[in-house]
C-alpha cells in the first residue's frame, strides 16, 4: 500500500508547475533537522520543489509540511528520543561520579549507539533500493540535486544510486569532522575533534593528537565501515570504496567558519555558512517582554541546555537555582521537572524559550548553554558571552574554542555547586573582556559580502544549474597513501641519489686503482 502512496506523491511533485528546480532531501533527525529545515524553507520560498525522505519513527521531521512533500519509509531511522534522553541522563550521572573507568565505559556505550544508528540507516537505504516502485518514481521525478547531511550515509548512497549531483549540509560525516574527509589535515596544527586542543600544540599534545587520530580511525574501521562497505558492495560492486561516495560530493556546505574554527587547509568546493540559521531578533511575547524589562539595569541571564537534557538531576538544579538567586539579574531558564526549592524570585522557569529572540535582546547579558553548535553560533551572531555546561559529543570542543577566544567560561558538571557556578556567572557578567571579545567575534561574523544562508542557496542552485561542480572536486582521495604524500617519489629520488653516489664511489675507486698501478710500474 505504501508503494502506491510513494508513487502518487512523487507523481504529484513531478507534475506540479514551477519555475524552480527539484531537490531531494535526505536529512538527519534531531538538532541537525533544525539546520536542514532552514535551508528547505529558503529553497521553497525561492520556488523550488522539495521532497524529503524520512523514517516512520522520525522525531523532528514531520510528514506534513507546507514547505515540502514527504516520502515516509516504514522503518526505524536511527534516532530514538527516549533512548537518547536516558543515555544523556546516565552520562551526566557518570561524569559527576568522576570515576575514570565509568567514563570509559560510557564512551564505549556512546560508540555502540552510533554504530546502531549507522546499521539502521543502512537497513533503511536497503529497503528503499529494493523497492522497485519507489526507485522508479524517484528516477521519474527527475530531481536536480540530492541535499543530505552526511552524519549518516543514506543520502550519499541515494545520490549515487540515482546518479544525481550531491550537496552536503555538513559539519560531520560518518567518519567524523568533515574537513578530515577531503582537506589536508596535518596533525601538527589541526587538532583532532574532542581533544579540546588549539592550533598551537606542544610536543606532547601533538603525540596525543596523532594517537587519538589512529585510535579513532581504528574504531571507525571496526564499528562504522562494515555496515557501509557491505551496502556499497551489494549495490555498487566490490570496486567502489564506500567513503569515496562521500568524498565525491559536489559541494560541502560547512556549518562553521573561521570566527569559530582554527585556521586550517580547505578545498575549493567547501562553502562556509556558519550562523546561516541565525536571524535578527523579533519582538518577545508581551508577558516575557515585561519580565525582561523588570530586570532594569542589571539585565537578564538565559539558560538552555538543548533538547536532550531539559531535566537535570534534582540536586544539580537545586545548586543552579541557588546560584541564580544570589544574583541581581533576572533569569529565564528552560527547565522541565520539579521546581527547585532554592528557586529565587528573580528566576522564571519555562518549558520553551524563543532562544534567538532572547539572545538578540539588548538586556541579555549571559547565555548559560551546553555548547551545541547552533547555540554557540547564535551567541556569536548576537554577541552574547557564554557560561558553558558541556555534556557530550562536540560540546566540550565547541566551548573550548570559545574559551580560547576569551568569550566563555566553562563549568565542569562533575564539580558544579552553587559557589562554583555563581563565580563563573559573576566573572562573565562583570569582567568586560568576555562581552567585548564576543562582540568583536560578532562584528567579524557580520562583516562579510553576503549572508551565509544566501551563500548556501547560491551554491545549491549553482549545482542545479550546472549539473554538479566537478571542476571544484579534488580527486586526491583516490591516490594511495604513498602517492598522496609523495613517499614513492621521495624513495625513488633517494634510490637514484644512492645509485649515483655508488657509481661515483666506484668510479673514484677505479681511478685510484689505475693510478696506483701506474705508480707501482714506474718504481
Amino acid at each position: 500500500m505504501h508503494h502506491i502512496t510513494w508513487t502518487a506523491l512523487l507523481l504529484s511533485v513531478t507534475l506540479s508547475v514551477s519555475s524552480g528546480g527539484k531537490v531531494l532531501v535526505f536529512p538527519l533527525d534531531g538538532s541537525h533537522w533544525v539546520n536542514m529545515k532552514v535551508i528547505i524553507e529558503e529553497l521553497h520560498s525561492r520556488g523550488h520543489r522539495i521532497t524529503v525522505v524520512r523514517a516512520s519513527d522520525s522525531w523532528y521531521i514531520k510528514e506534513e509540511s507546507p514547505h515540502y512533500s514527504a516520502i515516509t519509509i516504514p522503518t526505524a531511522g536511527g534516532y530514538d528520543q527516549e533512548l537518547f534522553g536516558a543515555f544523556v541522563k546516565r552520562l551526566v550521572h557518570i561524569k559527576r561520579q568522576q570515576q575514570f573507568w565509568s567514563r570509559i565505559m560510557v564512551e564505549f556505550e556512546a560508540m555502540e549507539k552510533f554504530t546502531e544508528m549507522h546499521r539502521k540507516i543502512c537497513d533503511l537505504t536497503t529497503m528503499m533500493f529494493e523497492d522497485e516502485a519507489l526507485m522508479k518514481s524517484l528516477t521519474d521525478g527527475k530531481f536536480d540535486v540530492v541535499l543530505t547531511d552526511p552524519g549518516l550515509g543514506g543520502g550519499v548512497f541515494l545520490a549515487r544510486r540515482l546518479s544525481l549531483p550531491l550537496v552536503l549540509n555538513a559539519r560531520w560525516t560518518a567518519h567524523g569532522e568533515g574537513h578530515f574527509a577531503i582537506a589536508p589535515s596535518p596533525p601538527s596544527f589541526v587538532p583532532y575533534p574532542g581533544l579540546e586542543l588549539t592550533d598551537k600544540m606542544t610536543f606532547s599534545q601533538r603525540v596525543q593528537n596523532i594517537m587519538t587520530f589512529i585510535f579513532a580511525s581504528s574504531q571507525i574501521a571496526m564499528n562504522v565501515a562494515p555496515h557501509y562497505a557491505a551496502l556499497s558492495h551489494r549495490f555498487f560492486g566490490p570496486d567502489v570504496d564506500y567513503f569515496s561516495l562521500f568524498q565525491d560530493a559536489d559541494i560541502w556546505l560547512m556549518r562553521n567558519d573561521f570566527t569559530f574554527e582554527f585556521p586550517r587547509p580547505t578545498m575549493p568546493n567547501v562553502v562556509y555558512m556558519s550562523g546561516f540559521q541565525c536571524k535578527p531578533a523579533r519582538p518577545l511575547p508581551v508577558d516575557l517582554e515585561e519580565f525582561v524589562q523588570s530586570s532594569g539595569e542589571h539585565g537578564i541571564i538565559i539558560m538552555s541546555l538543548g533538547s536532550f537534557l531539559a531535566e537535570l538531576p534534582s540536586d544539580m538544579t537545586e545548586e543552579i537555582a541557588a546560584a541564580f538567586a544570589q544574583l541581581p539579574q533576572k533569569v529565564i531558564w528552560r527547565h522541565k521537572g520539579a521546581k527547585p526549592s532554592t528557586l529565587g524570585n528573580n528566576t522564571l522557569l519555562v518549558d520553551w524559550i524563543p532562544q534567538n529572540d532572547l539572545l538578540g535582546h539588548p538586556k541579555t547579558k549571559v547565555f548559560v548553554a551546553h555548547g551545541g553548535t547552533n547555540g554557540v553560533q547564535e551567541a556569536i551572531y548576537h554577541g552574547v558571552p557564554i557560561v558553558g555546561l558541556p555534556l557530550m559529543f562536540d560540546q566540550p570542543d565547541n566551548l573550548s574554542r570559545m574559551v580560547v577566544r576569551g568569550t566563555a567560561k566553562v563549568v565542569d558538571i562533575a564539580t558544579l555547586d552553587r559557589a562554583v557556578f555563581v563565580e563563573a556567572l559573576r566573572a562573565v557578567l562583570y569582567e568586560p573582556s568576555y562581552r567585548e571579545n564576543m562582540q568583536r567575534l560578532s562584528r567579524i561574523h557580520h562583516d562579510q559580502p553576503m549572508k551565509p544562508l544566501d551563500r548556501a542557496i547560491f551554491w545549491i542552485e549553482f549545482v542545479m544549474r550546472n549539473g554538479g561542480a566537478p571542476h571544484l572536486r579534488t580527486q586526491s582521495f583516490r591516490m594511495s597513501w604513498m602517492a598522496y604524500h609523495s613517499i614513492d617519489v621521495i624513495l625513488t629520488l633517494l634510490m637514484a641519489l644512492l645509485l649515483l653516489l655508488l657509481i661515483m664511489f666506484l668510479a673514484i675507486k677505479k681511478c685510484f686503482s689505475v693510478l696506483f698501478k701506474k705508480k707501482v710500474k714506474c718504481e
